[in-house]
């Protein structure tokens, strides 16, 4: 069984000491009881993995052992995804099933037709899908943290969607009029894919029209209409078996 992935900003070389402490050390100690003799994969969440052997453990901070420290390579094409914001009590659940199935990057969004409305609390609800993220990237042992955005505002999305398609991108807006089907593109030789994912509401009809002048592919990713927490995760799924990324 691969060991357990734990985040340290910066990983030391082979045959120096390691300290995980703070809230990593107090899962790693506390909640998961890991103890001496025990291995651990550490990472910096940007690539960089190291195996390593716990030799002191505390209440709240583990020692390790530096073994062997290596790069993953990363997941081509990169897949940023745009998530409109899910309804509160499903909005982590939404960050933790895409980080789990691949994603890059993750972008919220405030669609017109939003439930959740992050107006005077953006900051708070974007350190809460970054620690999802990260939480989710080590129960999948992740090498990379996927980096999430402040929040977007449709502008701001149709900027990214132009800035994106100008570097070779293929953009794919998720919706059930799109005329093509998501597994008709093409991702032949490409570097980077973004997927717009639209609110329990749906895209309304001026965003529709806005992306898709922007440059992205309005596009049916299935045969049901799927809910937006769990499109993503979906989309990336399809996305693995069509490209090199599985």
């Amino acid at each position: 069984m691969a060991a357990t992935v734990f985040y340290l900003d910066e990983i030391p070389e082979p045959g120096a000491t390691a300290v995980l402490d703070g809230p990593e050390g107090r899962h790693a100690a506390t909640v998961r009881r890991i103890r001496v003799g025990e291995p651990i994969t550490l990472s910096d969440g940007h690539g960089i993995l190291a195996d390593s052997e716990v030799v002191a453990a505390q209440k709240d901070r583990l020692e390790l052992k530096v073994l062997e420290r290596r790069v993953a390579e990363p997941a081509t094409p990169q897949v940023t995804v745009v998530q409109a914001l899910p309804k509160s009590d499903r909005s982590e659940l939404a960050v933790e099933l895409m980080t789990e199935a691949g994603a890059d990057a993750i972008v919220p969004w405030q669609a017109s037709r939003c439930v959740s409305n992050w107006e005077n609390k953006a900051h708070k609800a974007v350190e809460k899908w970054r620690a999802a993220a990260k939480s989710a990237a080590r129960q999948s042992r992740r090498a990379y943290i996927p980096d999430v955005a402040d929040l977007h505002s449709t502008r701001d999305l149709v900027t990214l969607v132009r800035e994106a398609k100008s570097g070779g991108a293929i953009v794919a807006a998720l919706h059930e009029s799109g005329a093509g089907r998501f597994t008709e593109l093409s991702f032949d030789s490409v570097a980077e894919v973004v997927l717009i994912v639209g609110p329990e509401g749906g895209l309304d009809d001026s965003e529709l029209k806005a992306l898709a002048e922007a440059g992205a592919d309005i596009v049916l990713l299935g045969p049901t209409v799927l809910r937006t927490s769990t499109a993503a995760a979906v989309a990336l799924g399809a996305l693995g078996a069509l490209t090199k990324r599985w």
